[in-house]
């Protein structure tokens, strides 16, 4: 069943805005609103914006990891009342709701060898982000059981200020690149959770909870070496450092790849392997 129309929040962000520009090429009615447009913590502001049979994507979010650390209310107000005050307007309008998650709300600490993260795997964020995200799931799913809640990881467009952006740069130059190791996930290209955020709104997919990232479980040492490898640098300069080397205000999780299992026996169609979704990435247009 195509949407009638696409409402989209958080259209500044990179997942929102490549959602909103691949929606309108596919010849979809698009709305995108960026959080000045739509500030998602304002309860009343949604009435503005949604209407009846509506499929809105949830992008908004407070994403700054480390600065979460410092001001909890402020992520918690974005991420968890936020997402709340999304859904509850989704519920009274009738409209569909996509709900964007994150990886952080895993803790990444095993008792045995690590393994991808299934969607029913107990969940225990490690910083203020993945706890007010996970708040930020069940808040969707309280007021509107049936929304689809998507969790992804380590999003890049290799564009942008993210990860991979700014190995491309830095393989330019001629210093030794220092990478942790010791933080494993599973790196996904923005363009392929938009695709697989755009089943979701035609409704192909109806599990309340999926996993959309693209499959493997890489260090962001191994990912960064790969970018080197990927535009013909040499990757011997990308060297090894333990996260303790490099502190930061937020614990990030040690292991937080996410299994897409559950999500394709659930119709999602599986994500690319990651280095087959980097390689794409790399060669798309640097603009």
């Amino acid at each position: 069943m195509r949407a009638e129309r696409i409402v989209i929040t958080g259209a500044g962000g990179q997942v929102g805005r490549l959602l909103a520009a691949e929606a309108t090429r596919r010849g979809y009615q698009t709305r995108a609103l960026t959080s000045k447009m739509w500030d998602v913590t304002d309860a009343a502001a949604a009435d503005r914006y949604i209407e009846p049979n509506d499929v809105v994507v949830n992008c908004a979010a407070f994403t700054a990891v480390d600065a979460a650390e410092s001001d909890e209310p402020r992520a918690y107000a974005v991420n968890a009342v936020g997402a709340r005050n999304v859904a509850r307007a989704c519920a009274r309008t009738a409209a569909r709701l996509i709900h964007v998650s994150t990886d952080y709300v895993f803790s990444g600490r095993f008792p045995g060898t690590p393994r991808p993260y299934d969607l029913d795997d107990p969940t225990d964020p490690l910083g203020a982000y993945g706890r007010t995200k996970l708040a930020g799931e069940r808040a969707v799913h309280e007021e509107l059981p049936d929304a689809r809640v998507v969790r992804t990881a380590w999003l890049y467009t290799g564009v942008t200020n993210d990860f991979v952006a700014s190995m491309r740069r830095l393989a330019q130059g001629k210093a030794p690149v220092n990478v942790v190791t010791d933080q494993i996930g599973s790196p996904t290209y923005v363009a392929d959770l938009v695709d697989a955020l755009l089943q979701l709104v035609d409704d192909k997919v109806t599990a309340p909870l999926l996993h959309a990232a693209n499959p493997g479980a890489v260090s962001r040492y191994e990912q960064a070496r790969a970018v080197f490898e990927a535009i013909g640098a040499d990757p011997e300069r990308v060297r090894p450092v333990t996260t303790d080397e490099y502190p930061r205000p937020a614990p990030r999780p040690p292991y937080s790849a996410l299994s897409g299992r559950l999500s394709a026996e659930a119709g999602l169609t599986p994500l690319r392997p990651w280095r087959d979704a980097l390689a794409a990435a790399l060669a798309a247009p640097n603009d």
